[in-house]
Order: structure tokens, then C-alpha cells, then sequence
């Protein structure tokens, strides 16, 4: 490799005492591979150094804009999807969100808003709304002490005399092609029923704070947890309708500021002006525009083609080739490959069969490098690198990543999905091609978080060890990071029965429409319906009894079917009963799609559910939901 000896004198440089870099605990039978995974780390800086300055890649540098601590707060509240708070308008949206906090999330809010009333008021420029007015406390200066609070069902609603019943689901499904070897035979236990800010009060908060963070490279030092899997089954981020997710991702930062406050670490955001990067082709175009221009031709589509086809291109041909991802490509070639992939892709003419396995990875990595935001978001780099320096327990490190990852736009969450299956696979071909986890760490971290390799700063460099930590624990753990945390699900259901509520309430004080309903009502002479009484569906619509769901199929031969529920009825039975009754009158076709149940309306606004889910408490959680059947969206 013709950038080697620089690599070195570059490791050597930064073992010295004047840059020194992350320690490591370490015994002196492995010194030799720990030196030379940083020195994989450092070629790579190198080797994004190298392409840069030859012009191979564009630069699209951001301005960093300062801000004061109100303004940053009034984004945040604005972020949070409470800019109500600011307004002072009497939105519903945000008081059916205020009304679903825990008591740390609420403290979170409170201490946030009070910061940016208390700026204002400094600044006079004009008047503020009392925190009395709106978390109706006696006192505009509220104390954050949080307290532990018992469990509570992921459905928001305790079933009298009922206990849950957890099924335990292994995080070994993430690596089950040999990258559990060697682990530690103790597991630990996540929870998704408490929110994570409640559960860490009853932990010494000197205990999450070290100051000299140690990490240990090998695969065995990260545990093994078990998720616990309630009634309710597991829900993924696609099994819920943008319209929740937009909610779960105001609910994360405010659970993710929650938990950062209890550990008394300080949640910092990069706040930047932003750059619109290129309209058309393949390479710095933002994510949401070539996620547009592909669904023109692939209509639903949410990673994006070219990115699609690289990953394909490596896991048809390169899983096997030693030192993929890490041994580049002939920069010349990689040039020409980009050039020619900007003018032919789209045309569908470009050749892939010359390209070769490490020019193709070269690719991959400058497809990452060149979003005009990073694919972690510029705004949230530092949370990242956060949850590492300032969080010693690799379980609470796993929490705050889990809400960052719920954080992310749509776009870059699927696109960041697709690229972490993708090193599973390379971790999972270790024996061929020599790349075991912490050396693909090593060689993705910089160009996920050196920001366009721009900026290599000393601290940047001494956080080496720190973002590879972080893509280690992104490969690993990437089963449990996709899932949705069912006390978030519980918020959300909240928010849309309070926001439903809302409705009614302002229904029943229109005095145009009560002189309406009334004037209709004597016409009819027939007694008024009762108040809160539920309209279904035309094949809803006879009286259905307690415990009995009418699941409507509509792709099916059979469209409906009326079910009596018991205490052990899941979502795969009733999935199994219609593939029985429609096996011979549904087509080919449809017997070659995955049918999943889905739970539509209510307090939720779709949900796929888990085929383990007990339908009795997904019913009794949603009574006013219909009940369809339905290709899972892919």
C-alpha cells in the first residue's frame, strides 16, 4: 500500500505523550493487534485525506452559526414538537404530547423551557408564558429530582389482575455467523416497558461518569443481552405509520435529554447552517432528494438505487475477498468509476461486471463521505461520541443509542439500516476475509463521524477508539436498535387519545353543532345515541360481543372473518386460520406474499403487529381498532 509508511509515522506520532490517543486495556499478547487496528484507523483518515485533496471528492463545508442558550433551547422545544411553548398558541398537538410525559421527561421539558423563558426575560423582548400555566405547578422554578415508578404496561393501560408475561429474545440473532464466539456466558436483561430516564435513578450517578474511559477490543467484552418480550410482541421502526413515527422521534429527544439530565451529562447538539447539496445524480446529493428522484422508478423505495446496487455488487462478490473495506481501491479507477457511474447509472448502461470488490468498497465509503449531512446527522455527532466518553456501563450506552437511532430522519434510518446489515455480513465472513468486528469498526468510523475527513483535529483523533466503540456497538446490537421501545408506543397511543379527546370535548361545545344533532334528533324520533358510542365500518357494523374482533382481509377470497378471542390467541393464529380457510381460492400470488395482521385506527395510527403478539391485549388496548390483514410493507 503505497500511503503505509505516512500511516505509521502517523501511529507513531500519536503514541507520543504530547497527542496521546484512548487507552486500552490491554495485555502485551495482544499490543500487536491492537497497534495495528489504530493503524487500519489512521490509513483510512489518510487514505479520505488523499481523495479529497485530489479532487475526487467534492467539499461541501457547513458554517457553524453561534448560538446563546436560549436559542438553542427554543430549537430544542421546537424539535420536540412544542413550539406551542413558544408561540403560546393553544395547539393540541402540544398538549396532548404534555399530557403523556413521565416525570423526568417532564422535568427535562421544564428545565429546557425555564432556560429560554429566563433568556427572554433578559433580553425583554416580550412576554413569556408562566411554567405554572403550563405544567400547573405551584412553584415557576421546579425541582428535577426523578423518582423510579412501577412498570406500566406498553399498551398505557394496567389490566386489573393481570401479570405480564415476558418471552425472552436473544441479541445472538445479530450475529449468528460466529460473532458470539467467546462471549461472556452472563447476560443482561433490557426492559422497553419503563422509560430508560426512570429506570437509571436507582444507579450512583458517579458510577456513569469515569474519567479515564478504558475499551476492550475484543469481540467477548460485549455482552450478551436479552430483551424482554412482553404480551405485545416487539415492534420494528416500519411497523408504524410516518404519522407515529413523527411523534416517537419528538418523544426519543425528549426521553433521550431525560436520560442524558439523570446521568448529569450535558446533551450537546451541533447547530449549523445548512448547505444544499447537488439536485441530480448519484454522489453529494442529499438523501431525501435521491430517495425522490429513485421513486420515480421504483415507486415506495427507501434506500437509495445506487447505494442499494453497491451493497449488492460486495455481497454478491466481495464478502470473501480479504481485507475488504480496508485494502483500497486504485484511486485512478475508483475516479473513472465515479465518473462513469454520475453519467450512466440512471441509463442503466454502466457495466458492474468491471468493477472490482475493493473499488467497489472505495465507493461505498465515498458515497457515505459525500452526503452533504452526515448519515448520523451533523446535529447529533456529538451525542454520539457522548454516550461513550461520559457513559461507562455499555447497557446505558446501548439505551442512549437506542434513542438515537429513533431520532433519525426516515431516510437516513433506512439507509443506516442497510449499511450495517451489510458489515454483518462482512463480520460474519471473518475466516475469509480476516475482518472481524473491531477492524471493520475501525475502518467505518472515520468516515461516519470524521466528519468529510476535513477537520482531523487532535480531538477528533483521540476520539479514534471512541467512534469505533460506537460502530462496534451499531454492528452488534443492531437487531435490538431497530426495534421501537414499547413505552414510546404507550406515549404515542396516549398522545392520540388525549388529541381524539381534544376533538370531542371541542365537538360537544360548538353550539352550532348541538343545535345540528338536536334539530336531527327530533326529525328522526328516535332516541339519541349515547355519548361516546363507536361507528364502525359497514362489516363492523352488527353487534359484535365482548372479546370478538372482526379481521377483514380484502385480498383474501375470504374478506371477513369474526374471532373469538381467548387469553392465548396471538396474531399468527388468526394469520394461520384465514391461510387455511383461503388456500384454495387465493391465487399464486398472493400465496407468495408474506401476510402480516395489522392494528388500524383508534389510538393508533397503523401497526403491524408481532405474529407473537396476545390479541386479547392488543384488543383490550385499542378496542375502537379494525383488524386487517395485509402484505407487511417491505
Amino acid at each position: 500500500r503505497k500511503s503505509l509508511p505516512r500511516c505509521r509515522r502517523i501511529n507513531r506520532m500519536l503514541s507520543n505523550e504530547s497527542a496521546p490517543p484512548p487507552a486500552f486495556s490491554r495485555s502485551n499478547s495482544q499490543a500487536s493487534m491492537d497497534s495495528t487496528s489504530m493503524e487500519d484507523f489512521w490509513c483510512e483518515v489518510e487514505s479520505i485525506k488523499e481523495s479529497s485533496e485530489d479532487g475526487s471528492e467534492e467539499a461541501t463545508l457547513l458554517e457553524f452559526k453561534p448560538a446563546d442558550e436560549g436559542e438553542l433551547e427554543a430549537e430544542w422545544l421546537q424539535d420536540v414538537g412544542l413550539s406551542t411553548l413558544i408561540s403560546g398558541a393553544e395547539e393540541e398537538d402540544g398538549q396532548a404530547l404534555l399530557s403523556t410525559l413521565t416525570r423526568t421527561q417532564a422535568a427535562a421539558v421544564q428545565k429546557r423551557y425555564n432556560t429560554y423563558t429566563q433568556t427572554l426575560r433578559k433580553k425583554n423582548k416580550h412576554t413569556v408564558r408562566d411554567v405554572r400555566d403550563i405544567f400547573g405547578t405551584n412553584d415557576s422554578s421546579p425541582t428535577f429530582e426523578t423518582v423510579p415508578v412501577s412498570p406500566v404496561p406498553s399498551n398505557g393501560i394496567q389490566l386489573p389482575g393481570q401479570k405480564p408475561v415476558w418471552k425472552s429474545v436473544s441479541s445472538k440473532s445479530c450475529l449468528d455467523c460466529g460473532l458470539d464466539k467467546g462471549s461472556p456466558s452472563v447476560t443482561e436483561e433490557l426492559s422497553y416497558e419503563v422509560s430508560f430516564s426512570e429506570s437509571i435513578t436507582v444507579l450512583p450517578k458517579t458510577q456513569e461518569r469515569p474519567k479515564n474511559q478504558r475499551f476492550k477490543k475484543e469481540d467477548s467484552a460485549l455482552p450478551k443481552f436479552i430483551v424482554r418480550k412482553s404480551r405485545f410482541g416487539l415492534t420494528e421502526v416500519g411497523d408504524l405509520s410516518p404519522e407515529d413515527m413523527k411523534k416517537i422521534r419528538y418523544l426519543s429527544l425528549i426521553e433521550l435529554t431525560a436520560f442524558y439530565d439523570a446521568l448529569g451529562v450535558e446533551l450537546k447538539r451541533n447547530r449549523a447552517e445548512r448547505v444544499r447539496g447537488r439536485e441530480n445524480g448519484l454522489f453529494g446529493v442529499p438523501l431525501t432528494i435521491l430517495l425522490e428522484n429513485d421513486q420515480k422508478k421504483v415507486p415506495g423505495i427507501k434506500v437509495p438505487l445506487i447505494f442499494q446496487k453497491l451493497l449488492l455488487k460486495l455481497e454478491e462478490t466481495g464478502l470473501e475477498t480479504e481485507g475488504i473495506l480496508r485494502v483500497p481501491g486504485s484511486a485512478s479507477r475508483v475516479k473513472n468509476l465515479h465518473q462513469e457511474l454520475e453519467a450512466k447509472f440512471y441509463e442503466d448502461t454502466f457495466d458492474w461486471d468491471q468493477v472490482r470488490n475493493n473499488d467497489a468498497a472505495g465507493l461505498l465509503k465515498m458515497f457515505i463521505r459525500e452526503l452533504p449531512s452526515p448519515l448520523f446527522t451533523l446535529e447529533y455527532l456529538p451525542a454520539f461520541i457522548m454516550l461513550v466518553e461520559k457513559i461507562s456501563k455499555i447497557k446505558l450506552q446501548l439505551q442512549a443509542l437506542h434513542l438515537l437511532i429513533m431520532l433519525l430522519p426516515e431516510a437516513n434510518r433506512d439507509t443506516a439500516k442497510a449499511f450495517l446489515q451489510f458489515l454483518k455480513k462482512v463480520v460474519a465472513n471473518e475466516g475469509k476475509n480476516k475482518m472481524n468486528l473491531w477492524n471493520v469498526s475501525m475502518i467505518v468510523a472515520p468516515n461516519l463521524f470524521i466528519y468529510k475527513g476535513k477537520r482531523a483535529n487532535q480531538q477528533e483523533m483521540q476520539a479514534a477508539a471512541t467512534t469505533a466503540h460506537i460502530v462496534r456497538l451499531l454492528i452488534r446490537y443492531q437487531d435490538i436498535l431497530w426495534t421501537v421501545p414499547c413505552f414510546l408506543i404507550s406515549q404515542v397511543r396516549k398522545m392520540n387519545e388525549a388529541a381524539m379527546n381534544n376533538s370531542k370535548r371541542q365537538l360537544m361545545f360548538d353550539k352550532g353543532v348541538r343545535k345540528l344533532l338536536r334539530r336531527k334528533t327530533m326529525e328522526r324520533e328516535r332516541p339519541e345515541r349515547p355519548e361516546g358510542a363507536v361507528t364502525f365500518p359497514p362489516y363492523l357494523q352488527s353487534d359484535i360481543p365482548e372479546g370478538v374482533v372482526r379481521v377483514y382481509a380484502p385480498l383474501h377470497s375470504k374478506v371477513s372473518m369474526a374471532i373469538q378471542l381467548n387469553s392465548q390467541t396471538k396474531a399468527k393464529d388468526i394469520l394461520a386460520r384465514f391461510h387455511c380457510e383461503n388456500s384454495r381460492g387465493s391465487s399464486q400470488h398472493m400465496r407468495g406474499q408474506i401476510q402480516s395482521l395489522h392494528e388500524i385506527g383508534g389510538n393508533i395510527g397503523q401497526h403491524c403487529l408481532d405474529p407473537d403478539a396476545y390479541m386479547l391485549d392488543v384488543y383490550r388496548a385499542n378496542p375502537q381498532a379494525e383488524w386487517v390483514i395485509k402484505p407487511k410493507a417491505s
